[in-house]
This record gives C-alpha cells, structure tokens and sequence, in this order.
C-alpha cells in the first residue's frame, strides 16, 4: 500500500514511518521542510495550511495519515489561532486532497477530549477536524491517544520546563493545583503497531479509538519519576489554581513565554480514557510500557 504520512519526520511520525516501511509499504513523509526520514522511506516537502504544496505528493496514495499537530502543553508561535489554521485547516486540506487524489484510507490522529465546543482552542480545533474527517467519503479511522512518550518526544521534559517557568534556579517546584491533573502516558511503540494495524484491517474503519497506557498517573506523579531518574531532589509545593491562572494569564502575555490561559485550562481537566480501546487491537493494557519503566526507575 502506498502511504503518504503528514508530519513523517516528527515524533510519533518517524516511528510509523519506519513500522509502515518496515512491514513492506511504500512510505512517504511528508513534513514542511526537507528532512532526513528513515531507510526505505521517501520525503516530500508540503505545508498542510497550503492546499497547493500538498496536492501532488498526495495524489496517487492509497492512504494518508495526518500525525500534524501542534502541542497542547505550550503557546503555539503565533497564538491559538494557529491550532484552528492547522488542525481544522490543515485537515480540511488533507482530506480534500485525499478525496480528489484518489486514496480510499484516511487516518486521523486526534486527541482525548476533541470537541467542537471545547474548553480550550485545541480541544475544539481538534473536535473540528473530527468532523471534517467523519464528513469526508474516505475510510477513515480516527485515534484519540492520551499524551504520548517515548524517545524524542516532549511530555518527558515538559516537566523539567514547567519548573523552569515557576521556580528556576531552586530546589522548589510549585506545581499548579498541587499536580493533581491525571495522564494515561502511552509510549510511541506501543502505539504506532495500532496505527498501522488500523491502515491495514478493514474492520478499523469508520472507528473512533481512545487509548491510553497501562496507568493513570497524576502530573506530580510525573513529576516525581523524572526527577527521581535523574536522581535529582525537588521540592514539590503545590501552587493553588486560581494563582496559577494569573500567573500565566499574565505571563502569557509577555513575548516568547511558552504557555498561557489555554494551557491553565488545559490542567484543570484528565487525560485519561474512560475505556481503553487498546483491546480492539489484541492488546492487553497491562503489557504496556510504564513511564517508570521507560526512565529506568520502576
């Protein structure tokens, strides 16, 4: 199967694109700059926001997968505007140069709590490209994973840079509300082999999957085994939410400072699933990889 994947280079794009090259498809990785991509994979330079700079790369594939996303741990370049421009845009444009390319398979990589009317710009950007993609006439499968980690990947340290921004320079790291927001951390390789199981088995189309890794771990949790694998001490204080709110209102509004008001909403609500659809590809959630098992602690 031929497989164009948007945002190849990336993180989680990488990986796939090496599991999808390696079990004998024909791999495109599609990224907005040229970059190296894995052995046995191709590359081709397109902008998700420019229907134009993609069209051709698209045309001809039997499948596309869009992995482009902008994180929702920090401010985007640009403000949240840009995760309308990109998630909802530039699914709007994937999928249309799908549909008009020919590709039959379309696979979304979404997020845990994707809604239209959403609390914070991502959630509902995300929501929105739900809708474009349940809307197209394409096979599609979407994914809603809990945060994702592993090697190369940005959950790990964005702890480290959350105390940079509230305590730098001290053994002391006030967490907002004490660090009580829960993720469901599933790392990349216990991930990817769904992607491609999902592009692979017709019986994945037309499903919306939530999934998430073998625990719940609350923020502080998080915190504790990253601190804990660098044998660092640290301080947790916790900081109390309504503080933490002005703070990064606040600071949000200073140039170049990384989060804002969109991302203290974003800590006041789970990331976890209700029910862990990992199942539905043979897999039992206990098996999975645990953070602590990935930093070498537990």
């Amino acid at each position: 199967m031929k497989v164009l994947v948007a945002g190849g280079t990336g993180f989680i794009g990488s990986y796939l694109c090496r599991a999808l090259a390696e079990g004998g498809h024909e791999v495109t990785a599609l990224s907005r700059s040229p970059s190296d991509t894995p052995e046995g994979v191709a590359s081709a330079t397109g902008d998700v926001t420019d229907y134009d700079s993609i069209a051709g790369a698209v045309e001809g594939q039997d499948a596309v997968v869009n992995l482009v996303a902008l994180s929702p741990l920090f401010e985007p370049k640009g403000g949240n505007v840009m995760h309308d421009r990109i998630h909802r845009g530039g699914t709007e444009n994937l999928v249309r140069a799908a549909e008009e390319g020919g590709a039959e398979r379309f696979l979304q990589l979404s997020a845990l709590g994707a809604d239209a009317d959403g609390d914070t710009a991502y959630i509902r950007a995300k929501g929105e490209a739900e809708e474009i993609v349940r809307e197209s006439g394409l096979d599609w499968t979407i994914f809603r994973p809990s945060v994702v980690f592993g090697e190369g990947g940005e959950f790990v340290s964005f702890t480290k840079r959350l105390k940079g921004m509230f305590a730098p320079g001290v053994p002391l790291y006030p967490l907002p509300g004490g660090g009580k927001t829960r993720f469901q951390p599933i790392h990349v390789e216990d991930l990817v082999p769904m992607l491609v199981a999902a592009l692979e088995g017709d019986e994945h189309v037309g499903e919306t999957y939530e999934v998430g890794g073998p625990e719940v771990l609350t923020l502080r949790e998080v915190t504790d085994l990253v601190y804990e694998a660098e044998k660092k001490d640290v301080t947790i204080v916790p900081l109390p939410m309504p503080l933490a709110r002005i703070g990064l209102s606040v600071l949000g509004a200073v140039p170049g400072f990384p989060m804002g008001s969109d991302q203290y909403r974003s800590l006041q609500f789970d990331n976890t699933t209700a029910d862990n659809d990992v199942a539905a590809f043979g897999v039992d959630s206990a098996e999975l990889t645990t953070l602590g098992a990935h930093l070498g602690v537990k």
